[in-house]
């Protein structure tokens, strides 16, 4: 048996006479209120909760008479008070604490359902920082954890969704609650309010331009539990952190089997790389296989920027993930399906290539009712053992980036156009990153390599591969132009894309061989043009 101190043994059901109900969201509020009640179960309330259950016909005690002190300050100051907190805190057992409360006529409290003003709603709303501040919940955090911590005696409910295990487990114990239950929504009250924080100090971080805040916490919400994670002996599970940016955490599943651990991953860097493309300009096809693309295009249709993108490697596309970022139609469908494919992203969907993917039962489709800026600002974290390593999204855009020309030979516009695809694509490929790219689709990507060198050659091969498929005696590199995610140290890894067939390139600069690889570069008659910014992805 539990114990909570050194004398008191910790009881497995406890009795609920009394419940205080302070809540912001109010989503099944009174149906919950009414189960309540059918146990005799008394009723306090707060503010709008009070009314609300008022309202519904229930016999409900105002906050102010259980603490004879009425709600100040606009309702900042209604719970955070001995007789709400003494109710909740106190071990029923003890005899100090017994004496205590009736000394001084504190009322014990055996449930508390608390849920917290919306701040993360509050901040993507763009409020001013007065809107925000206010949206800050003091009570509600106060009560949870109160409750949470004497769980030996205390029932915490911190979410409309677990309302309905609560009534049960009322109903199958006569009233009384389980020490187990009691404890497991415990352990989600803290998370929430560990998470509630977390948005809090973050955002704090951000609108003080604190790069580094001194503690530094992540927090999100259980949306699924997987299967399992990277592997099958690996236990996983999916949370959302609460931004409302366009992707994979926000898209509603349409249809298919439910997403792997891996899908979620592939998916969101598919949707995050096709972002780059601005709808307006251009139709844009990502496909992604473990994490990396093997082929991008643009075109001025999706069934053309599809083609193209598949022509790169239709081998590797085999099983992979398709990203568009243009509302979904039947001519670009009709290509996607002829491939197995596992997912689908798409800013929207037209009703003729709906009906053609329904049939498909376990294609996974999803609809994100929108595109992501690529240049929001945004934190990335990973773990480390014993860390976290944080930092800012990688929102550098090319578009944005001025543009040096380093050789005698400028590109034509033609290879301007593609080299800044190149670039982009570039930004999302495993480090080192190469990537070939002939009239808006990539034709070689070489990905993940100890050296850059390695990385040319792969996406050399790769161009040949592709070639022989689509029955083409050169290898689609030759004319392309050529991206690389970090500066050549040496002209060997420059060298390999001219003996490819690249004509232009771009590249950061900045290695102390610059002189070098540009004098390469001359002396093989083709352009180089350096950006300044690195895209190393890891």
């Amino acid at each position: 048996m539990a114990v909570i101190s050194r004398k008191t043994p910790v009881p497995d059901l406890v009795k609920v006479q009394r419940a205080l109900i302070s809540v912001f969201d109010k989503t099944g509020l009174v149906e919950f209120a009414r189960h309540l009640a059918k146990h005799d179960i008394e009723l306090v309330s707060t503010g709008g909760t009070f009314q609300e259950l008022q309202s519904a016909g229930l016999d409900v005690r105002d906050i102010a008479d259980l603490t004879g002190f009425p709600e100040i300050l606009d309702g900042r100051v209604k719970t955070l008070h001995p007789a709400v907190h003494g109710g909740i805190l106190a071990i029923r057992g003890e005899d100090e604490h017994n004496e205590a409360m009736r000394q001084n006529n504190i009322e014990p409290i055996d449930l508390v359902v608390s849920n917290l003003y919306p701040f993360e709603n509050t901040i993507a709303s763009d409020a001013d920082y007065a809107t925000i501040i206010e949206n800050i919940d003091i009570g509600g955090p106060t009560l949870i954890r109160a409750s949470a911590k004497n769980h030996a005696y205390v029932t915490i409910a911190t979410s409309p969704n677990e309302y309905s295990e609560i009534g049960e487990a009322l109903d199958a114990n006569d009233g009384s609650l389980p020490y187990k239950l009691r404890q497991r929504l415990a352990q989600q009250a803290f998370g929430r309010t560990a998470a509630y924080d977390a948005v809090i100090s973050n955002w704090f971080a951000g609108s003080l331009d604190i790069a580094a805040p001194v503690w530094r916490s992540i927090g999100g919400e259980l949306a699924e539990v997987m299967r399992y994670g990277e592997n099958p002996h690996q236990k996983a599970a999916f949370y959302k952190t609460g931004e409302l940016r366009p992707g994979v955490s926000t898209a509603h599943q349409v249809q298919g089997k439910k997403l792997s651990f891996n899908n979620i991953n592939d998916t969101d860097a598919a949707f995050e790389m096709v972002a780059e493309f601005d709808p307006g300009k251009m139709a844009a096809v990502v496909i992604v296989k473990h994490a990396n693309p093997c082929g991008v295009a643009v075109g001025e249709t999706l069934k053309e920027a599809y083609l193209n993108a598949l022509a790169c490697d239709p081998v590797s596309a085999y099983g992979g993930i398709v990203a568009v970022n243009r509302p979904l139609n039947a001519d670009v469908t009709t290509e996607i399906i002829k491939v197995f494919t596992e997912v689908i992203i798409a800013p929207a969907i037209e009703i003729d290539a709906g009906a053609m993917l329904g049939s498909r039962k376990n294609l996974r489709l999803l609809i994100t009712d929108g595109m992501p800026d690529p240049r929001e600002a945004g934190l990335s974290a990973r773990t480390v053992s014993g860390g976290l390593l944080v930092q800012s999204r990688d929102n550098a855009v090319i578009d944005d980036m001025d543009l040096k020309m380093v050789t005698r030979r400028t590109p034509t516009d033609k290879e301007l156009a593609d080299l800044k695809i190149a670039f982009k694509v570039a930004k999302y490929v495993k480090s080192n990153a190469i990537v070939y790219v002939r009239d808006g689709a990539t034709v070689g990507i070489g990905a993940g390599q100890m050296s850059r060198v390695d990385s040319s050659r792969i996406a050399a091969r790769k161009s040949v591969d592709a070639a022989g498929i689509a029955e083409q005696d050169a290898p689609l590199t030759v004319g392309s132009v050529v991206a690389s995610d970090a500066f050549f140290p040496f002209a060997d890894g420059l060298q390999a894309a001219i003996e490819a067939g690249a004509t232009a390139v771009i590249q950061p600069g900045g290695s102390m061989r610059d002189e070098q690889v540009i004098a390469a570069a001359d002396e093989a008659g083709i352009a180089m043009v350096f950006t300044g910014h690195r895209h190393f992805r890891h």
